[in-house]
């Protein structure tokens, strides 16, 4: 049981880190491509900023998703009921 908890506990936290490097990396090159298409033309500035904001609620969405299963995982663990 010690195990499955312990290896359980390793899985959340290379989930967690995963997630978290993965919504930085992608809300990066996102606003980095904001700033330069905003700046080649800059009368879509409006337009763009709003499929922005929709863009990266979305990627933001990915790591909340992943907090929730990983809480499932550390304290509903549904490995345990396997075990008897």
């Amino acid at each position: 049981m010690e195990a499955i908890l312990s290896n359980s506990a390793i899985a959340v936290g290379i989930a967690m880190a995963f997630a978290a490097l993965g919504a930085a990396i992608g809300l990066a090159i996102l606003g980095g491509k904001f700033i330069e298409s905003s700046a080649r033309q800059p009368e879509l500035i409006s337009e763009l900023q709003g499929k922005f904001f929709i863009v990266a609620g979305l990627v933001d969405a990915i790591p909340i998703i992943v907090i929730g299963l990983c809480a499932l995982i550390l304290f509903a663990n549904p490995l345990l009921g396997q075990l008897g």
